[in-house]
């Protein structure tokens, strides 16, 4: 790493509830350029900011590393993740190891069923959108013709997805789950595409 929005993460990472100028003298360029690279960080799901009082006077705003920002970094963790599914793929067929994942995310959407009574499907697609952020992902939505498209514009799982992809299970079942529909891979970030995206039928999920 070392672009100017890298170290940009970096200094994140060592630094966090960093304010524009603290970042902007750490790396070197002025507030205007950190700015800008914090905007499209933010758009990315990798930053996060909030409001921070500091003594008298207005409160400033600071800016941290969210769960997806974080894991661009390598970690004990991921290497104990990838260890972990190593070892269960060498006792288990690789389909009970796409069920386990499939079961974690029914589980987890059977959470929210209390809240998808009553909703139309477009409130259960911005329901979607929520639960997805509290699970590291930044998804949106469109109506494209007759069928909706999710798009995961970012991934928490995305390097152990690179060697493991059955995790790809969890957001796959998720979706189908809390709309009540299948929801088909169209797209896919581990096959070159910039994003994974489901599709859904409009007139499917009108019925």
């Amino acid at each position: 790493m070392n672009s100017t929005r890298d170290r940009i993460l970096q200094t994140l990472l060592r630094q966090p509830r960093t304010s524009i100028n603290t970042l902007a003298e750490a790396v070197g360029i002025n507030p205007i350029s950190v700015r800008h690279h914090l905007t499209n960080l933010l758009v990315e799901g990798l930053v996060s900011s909030e409001e921070e009082r500091h003594g008298v006077g207005r409160p400033r705003l600071v800016y941290f590393l969210t769960e997806a920002g974080t894991e661009r970094f390598p970690t004990r963790y991921f290497r104990l993740t990838s260890r972990l599914l190593d070892q269960l793929k060498s006792t288990m067929p690789e389909q009970m190891v796409s069920k386990l994942f499939s079961q974690m995310a029914s589980d987890i959407a059977e959470d929210y069923s209390g809240q998808l009574k009553g909703l139309s499907m477009e409130e259960r697609l911005d329901l979607t959108k929520i639960l997805m952020a509290e699970e590291g992902f930044n998804v949106e939505w469109e109506k494209t013709g007759n069928q909706y498209q999710i798009h995961e514009i970012t991934c928490p799982y995305l390097r152990i997805g690179q060697s493991h992809p059955e995790v790809c299970t969890v957001d796959q079942t998720l979706i189908s789950k809390m709309l009540a529909v299948p929801a088909e891979k169209v797209q896919c970030i581990l096959s070159g595409d910039t994003h994974c995206t489901y599709v859904v039928q409009a007139e499917v999920m009108t019925k």
